[in-house]
């Protein structure tokens, strides 16, 4: 059998070809009870113990490794596993700042209406941010996922402790105004939260894991209020675990020879993530013929070193 490409490239008409299912971890839509479904994840060695050490002493969890080590599907296991609700999700950039990850104002939307006599409502044009969702007062705690922290701005992480350690945050546009309880909405959702006299109090600290690729060091008084772990390479155990849980025993039996290849290229320090072995062996075990040139071509396509462009 060969693989029946859809794009030829030589088509003199278009047509409406029928496209496969998606991977698994690939399906749309995705809504932000995300968290409330069961992700397949293998924890590594020590994890587990990390986790609940976090949970323990209410502490943040920082999971440093490499790129597609499976941090991010920590927070994903632990929010479903714990019926901790949607997962809340905060993607770091340079230009992210504590402000925003706590509460949205649009200030000139506020004007807007003011101007064409709309009943002055400040709690219309205020919105939680993720980190704000996740710190006030509920039943239960939330969980949160602070993707790749190490490409914050140098002062993120200490501002971000310092809001952490207080359980608490000011929304100031709320602390002047006359009205004492205001009812927020919160983080992509319609809920609503009650903030009184512009302050949130946490009263059940939340779960959250942050994820660093290891790109910058951090201050000791940030990595002493956390809890660490390290992911740590997958050997070919680890792997056969992971490809057995999204895809089933059938693709690691059919594919044995292209884990225990994937796990020598990462021992010998190629720059690879576990998606893409998730991604070759989907794909092979379709409808490629075994030792054909065009498996070799995807294979190669798929598994590229992480180093290259």
């Amino acid at each position: 059998m060969s693989w029946s490409p859809y794009y030829s490239g030589v088509r003199a008409e278009p047509y409406s070809p029928q496209l496969p299912a998606a991977p698994p971890w690939r399906a749309f839509p995705r809504s932000p009870e995300d968290g409330e479904r069961k992700i397949p994840f293998e924890p590594p060695d020590g994890l587990v113990e990390a986790v609940n050490a976090a949970l323990c002493l209410r502490r943040p969890l920082l999971l440093t490794g490499a790129p597609g080590a499976g941090k991010s599907s920590v927070a994903e296991s632990v929010a479903y596993e714990l019926s901790l609700g949607g997962l809340l999700r905060w993607h770091i950039t340079s230009r992210s700042t504590l402000a925003d990850a706590l509460y949205r104002y649009d200030a000139l939307g506020r004007l807007d209406a003011t101007r064409h006599g709309d009943i002055d409502d400040i709690a219309r044009f205020l919105r939680l941010g993720p980190l704000g969702t996740a710190l006030v007062p509920s039943d239960r705690p939330r969980a949160l996922l602070i993707d790749e922290i190490d490409k914050s701005d140098i002062d993120l992480p200490s501002d971000l402790l310092d809001v952490l350690e207080r359980g608490t945050f000011e929304i100031p546009e709320l602390a002047r105004h006359d009205q004492k309880c205001f009812q927020i909405r919160e983080w992509q959702g319609d809920a609503k939260h009650e903030v009184v006299e512009g302050r949130a109090l946490c009263t059940e600290f939340p779960f959250i894991a942050m994820t660093s690729n290891g790109e910058r060091e951090f201050p000791a008084p940030f990595l002493r209020r956390c809890i660490r772990f390290t992911m740590p390479d997958p050997t070919y155990d680890i792997l056969t675990r992971i490809v057995r849980a999204h895809l089933g025993p059938k693709a690691q039996e059919l594919e044995d020879g292209l884990l225990q290849d994937f796990a020598q290229r990462v021992k010998n320090h190629r720059n690879l993530a576990t998606d893409q072995l998730l991604n070759a062996v989907f794909l092979v075990t379709r409808d490629v013929a075994p030792h054909s040139e065009q498996r070799k071509r995807l294979v190669d396509l798929l598994l590229r070193d992480l180093s290259s462009a």
